[in-house]
């Protein structure tokens, strides 16, 4: 299953309600959500792969990725977090098959090679089969003291190159996050977003951590395959509580006895392309360390910028610029530092307060 229901609020103005950002073709022509499609050829039969995102994104996607029309794709009525987008998958697939084993997958990660990806991947499924009761999560090595991933705490070996997780910490205050990138990456690794295992454990820890959550998506799975699907969906998901996978299972689930969070290494180039620096790392680069994405740019005695815009035809022209961000839109432009990349998402909300939904 992959998880394509993000807001992109980071990565306005291109990353609109109405086009987020795991659905706008600005990685060389495709978008995330279709790189993240692809990586599972030969790895998943086409047949076997659902896609759970916003209910009104479904004719978008339909057109981009048609083979995840109908009953691939599964449409949610509002956004309630990843602890519920992945618990509606899982109590639909186990309904449909009571030993299903489920992959997570995300739509907005730049994940290279994909060969090497899909062998670690091919063991982790491994992994779940061996292990009924593991939820099995794939770890990056950190690149820094990071505040916005979760922290993987390593412990013994499992198999092969997986460890069990001592502790799962999500988005650590800067001290703890560099006290464990200092550790180095055989003690900590960063938790990839990405996971593997039996849909019925995966529904068991949802039972016993967050059970009003558990009981509404029963509801929904076993109306799944009738006439009562939308009405008792429309009812039932709005009124589940917004939370993240990783604070509502992840973490509890790293102390529980009944399961064991183990941890397979992904040692690849893992690019979450969450916000513009981010995604500067996926454009070409000239001789002044500038990244020109999409549309014409004249960069003059510029140095360190990223420049992208959705009009073909709009010209985007700077001088003397150090360390910017420049992103035009036909109704929207963004100029900002790249260091002040993280206040987007707070300015998304300023331009909602004062110009309603039209530039959202």
């Amino acid at each position: 299953m992959i998880m394509a229901g993000g807001s992109g609020t980071r990565l306005w103005p291109m990353s609109r309600e109405a086009l987020p950002k795991q659905l706008i073709p600005f990685i060389n022509g495709k978008s995330l959500l279709q790189i993240a499609a692809e990586r599972l050829d030969g790895l998943v039969p086409p047949a076997r792969r659902l896609i759970c995102a916003a209910k009104k994104h479904e004719a978008a996607i339909a057109k981009s990725l048609p083979d995840f029309a109908d009953d691939r794709f599964l449409g949610e009525p509002c956004g309630r977090d990843t602890v519920n987008a992945i618990g509606f998958s899982a109590a639909v697939l186990a309904k449909r098959d009571p030993d299903a084993v489920m992959a997570v997958f995300t739509a907005d990660h730049i994940i290279e090679p994909v060969d090497q990806f899909q062998r670690i991947v091919t063991s982790g499924y491994d992994l779940a089969e061996k292990f009924p009761n593991a939820l099995v999560t794939f770890g990056i090595a950190p690149n820094g003291p990071a505040t916005s991933y979760g922290y993987l705490r390593l412990g013994a070996a499992l198999a092969g190159d997986a460890r069990i997780v001592e502790q799962f910490k999500e988005k650590p205050d800067a001290a703890t996050a560099k006290t464990c990138f200092d550790a180095g990456p055989s003690r900590y690794l960063w938790n990839s977003g990405m996971f593997i295992w039996r849909a019925a454990t995966y529904l068991d820890c949802l039972r016993r951590y967050l059970p009003e959550s558990h009981a509404g998506l029963m509801r929904i799975a076993d109306a799944w395959d009738t006439p009562r699907r939308d009405a008792v969906l429309a009812e039932v998901y709005p009124a589940l509580k917004k939370i993240s996978v990783d604070f509502a299972v992840m973490e509890p689930a790293s102390r529980d006895p009944q399961v064991r969070v183990a941890a397979a290494p992904m040692p690849l180039k893992w690019l979450d392309v969450g916000s513009w620096p981010f995604y500067a790392e996926t454009c070409a680069r000239d001789a002044d360390g500038n990244a020109v994405a999409a549309g014409r740019a004249l960069l003059c005695g510029t140095k360190r910028s990223l420049v992208a815009s959705s009009d073909p035809k709009h010209l985007v022209t700077t001088i003397g610029c150090e360390d910017l961000i420049v992103i035009h839109t036909p109704d929207a432009t963004l100029v900002c530092r790249a260091d002040s990349a993280e206040a987007i998402k707070e300015l998304h909300k300023l331009v909602g307060e004062k110009f309603g939904g039209e530039y959202l």
